[in-house]
């Protein structure tokens, strides 16, 4: 039994798997959308929204929080800067999840995960 056991393996062992959810959530973060296979993206859309909900919080211990998660103050500055602002209203649902099609090679369904 599976019992608390959340979340994808992703078919990777777990340093793989942190390390590609962090440089998913990087680039979801520099690009503001990102596409990725529906998996991935459902498994990265709980780390950005607890990096939004960290910058709503606008404190000295979440900016650190953000920074474990994300590796760039400059990154960390400019979510802190733009997120609040875009979000002062809203506590949770921040990210869409838009089905694009399969993708040719293996037939994998594509996603883009985007900001609301």
């Amino acid at each position: 039994m599976r019992h608390q056991k959340k979340g994808r393996k992703l078919k990777r062992d777990s340093s793989h798997r942190k390390a590609l959810l962090k440089n998913l959530t990087r680039q979801f973060f520099e690009h503001q959308r990102i596409m990725t296979t529906e998996a991935k993206a459902k498994e990265v859309r709980s780390l950005i929204e607890k990096v939004i909900s960290l910058s709503l919080k606008k404190d000295l211990a979440s900016r650190r929080q953000a920074l474990a998660i994300l590796g760039s103050r400059d990154l960390v500055h400019r979510v802190f800067e733009e997120m609040p602002v875009r979000y002062e209203n809203k506590e949770s649902g921040f990210t869409r999840i838009v089905k694009v099609g399969n993708r040719q090679g293996d037939n994998a369904s594509l996603v883009y995960i985007e900001l609301t």
